[in-house]
C-alpha cells in the first residue's frame, strides 16, 4: 500500500504555553482509495525528553512528585508520581537537557546517560515526540523540594529501592505513561545496567 495523506486546511486555533492546531485532511485506505476529508484538533508543543534517574549501587530510582493539570478530572489524583521530564528549548539537545532537568527538578548531577528510546507520547491528540533516557546518578543526598520559581514548580523528590517504585506501579500509585514505560524498561534492563555502570 502506498501510504499518503493531505492536509488541506490548517488552522492555529490557540497560541499561548502550547499551540493548538486544527487540521482538515485526508489519507489514503487499506482497502484502496481515500478517506473522507477529515477534522482533526492537534495539540502541538516542543519535543520533550524525560529521564529515569536510576543509582545502581544503592539500585534506588529518583521519583519526582507534582501537581498535574492535565489529571484535574480526576481531582483524588492531581498530584502525579513520575520522573523527570522537560521540553527542549530552541538550540537544545535532548541531551543537554536531560543534564538541565535532571539538576533544575531533582537537585541530581548525571554521571551516565543511556538513551533508552525515542517514541510518541499520545498520537492521537498531540505531536509530542519524546526521548526517553536512563541516567546515573548517586542518590545519597536525593530529597527535598525543587523546581523553578519562575516556572511555578513544586516538586517533591525521594529515592525509593527500585522494588519499591515497582510496587508503586503494580499497586497504581504510579499512573502517568512515561514512568511507567521506563520503571518497566529498567525492571527488563537493570542487571545489566547494573553491569554496564559498575
Amino acid at each position: 500500500m502506498d501510504k499518503q495523506f493531505e492536509i488541506l486546511q490548517k488552522e492555529i486555533v490557540y497560541s499561548g504555553f502550547f499551540r493548538m492546531e486544527k487540521y482538515r485532511l485526508k489519507h489514503t485506505l487499506y482497502g484502496g482509495g481515500w478517506s473522507a476529508d477529515i477534522s482533526r484538533e492537534l495539540f502541538v508543543r516542543s519535543a520533550c525528553v524525560a529521564v529515569l534517574l536510576y543509582d545502581p549501587d544503592a539500585d534506588k530510582v529518583v521519583l519526582i512528585e507534582q501537581f498535574r493539570a492535565g489529571a484535574i478530572l480526576q481531582p483524588d489524583q492531581a498530584w502525579l508520581v513520575e520522573i523527570v521530564a522537560g521540553g527542549i528549548e530552541e538550540g537544545e539537545s535532548a541531551e543537554e537537557v536531560a543534564y538541565r532537568e535532571s539538576v533544575e527538578e531533582a537537585g541530581c548531577e548525571i554521571e551516565a546517560l543511556l538513551e533508552i528510546r525515542r517514541f510518541y507520547t499520545t498520537p492521537g491528540c498531540s505531536a509530542e515526540w519524546l526521548t526517553l533516557y536512563c541516567g546515573k546518578v548517586d542518590s545519597a543526598q536525593v530529597g527535598g523540594v525543587h523546581g523553578l520559581d519562575d516556572e511555578h514548580e513544586d516538586i517533591l523528590v525521594r529515592a525509593v529501592e527500585f522494588d519499591e517504585a515497582y510496587r508503586m506501579l503494580e499497586d497504581g500509585e504510579i499512573i502517568s505513561a512515561i514512568p511507567i514505560i521506563a520503571i518497566q524498561w529498567l525492571a527488563l534492563n537493570k542487571q545489566k545496567l547494573r553491569q554496564q555502570w559498575a
